[in-house]
């Protein structure tokens, strides 16, 4: 799952990991430990996607299904994901969560409240001054401006039981 932050990707990754008893692997989990354990602070780089990295395939060697959530917004990033599935699994399925309405985006972004203790959501003006490469190949995108939270996990449950 990737995507500019607000726009609902971890809100989607969970309702998905859910049914499908996947592991949902969130970065900014990863990252707020880092610095909470005084071992960074942010901008943390790549090492909080290092670690996800790393979790995933161990995860995927395991059996287990992964959701990894995070910004992945570079092409770097996105080929180190793909990566990691067909070091662990082989299946993968990329994911880009996106708000298409700006003005329900900026709102969105405005009343969030941070669900890990301690964490700081960035503010609209990070979010759209944020660095943010084109996609440059076939991916899923789910607008959430278009759809409810139920409609687009059913869209990725269905794309998933396909891939199965």
């Amino acid at each position: 799952m990737s995507g500019l932050p607000a726009s609902g990707k971890t809100t989607i990754a969970r309702d998905l990991a859910r049914p499908i008893g996947a592991v949902h692997l969130r970065i900014d989990v990863i990252e707020h430990a880092i610095v909470r354990a005084g071992a960074g602070s942010h901008p943390l780089g790549p090492v909080g996607y290092v670690i996800g990295y790393a979790l995933a395939e161990d995860y995927l060697r395991q059996g287990l299904d992964v959701v990894a959530d995070s910004v992945n917004p570079l092409a770097i990033t996105r080929e180190a994901w793909r990566g990691v599935a067909r070091a662990g699994s082989g299946e993968y399925l990329e994911v880009e969560v996106i708000c298409s309405d700006p003005a329900e985006y900026r709102r969105r972004a405005s009343m969030r409240i941070s669900d890990i203790p301690g964490f700081q959501l960035p503010a609209w003006l990070d979010i759209v001054a944020r660095e943010y490469e084109p996609w440059d190949r076939e991916h899923v995108i789910v607008d959430t401006a278009a759809a409810t939270v139920a409609e687009c996990v059913a869209e990725l449950l269905s794309l998933v039981g396909q891939s199965r």
